[in-house]
């Protein structure tokens, strides 16, 4: 199966994914700027195509780009890889991939979720300040768990495992039916 991987990464933990998926997979990697530049014919070759990207909000970044292109791929096999700071087992890891695909499209895209982690030195300024501001704001809170996630995310880390892309590996070796 002939694999393209398209990724946006701004601290490294997509770009990281997707290689390993890119690995796994024997498929080509291109970072999103450079798929942008691409003629339409140049997806035609490919059998699957995985958009990658990190979440924030519940949103895959410039996934709009993936989804808006989705429907003259959908005789292919389609995947959105969303790589964030939360652990794989957070239950709004699961809202969120139930949110990331709209409408229909969920019929022939399917959304996965890779725990990365976080890395301030390598966060453009922006989103570091509305990360620190999220996180003051988190341990305002009078919750235990808004304070344990306040606790985890105040300084980088790196949970990242390649064994998380193991059932975007099965999923994209499914015989299409």
């Amino acid at each position: 199966m002939k694999t393209l991987i398209i990724y946006t990464s701004q601290t490294g933990f997509t770009k990281k994914y997707s290689q390993w998926l890119a690995d796994e997979m024997d498929a080509e990697v291109y970072d999103l700027k450079d798929a942008k530049k691409k003629e339409a014919a140049f997806f035609d070759a490919y059998d699957a195509i995985v958009y990658a990207g990190w979440i924030m909000a519940g949103k895959v970044v410039k996934s709009d780009w993936f989804l808006g292109k989705a429907n003259g791929w959908q005789g292919k096999r389609l995947a959105l890889m969303a790589v964030g700071g939360s652990p794989n087992d957070n239950p709004d890891v699961d809202v969120a991939l139930k949110n990331m695909i709209p409408g229909d499209q969920s019929q022939y895209i399917k959304a996965f979720y890779c725990q990365g982690g976080f890395d301030y030195d390598k966060m453009k300024g922006p989103s570091r300040l509305a990360m620190k501001m999220f996180t003051s704001a988190l341990k305002k809170q009078k919750d235990e768990k808004s304070k344990q996630v306040a606790e985890r995310i105040s300084s980088s880390y790196d949970i990242s495992d390649v064994k998380f892309i193991e059932p975007i590996v099965a999923y994209l070796m499914e015989e299409k039916t």
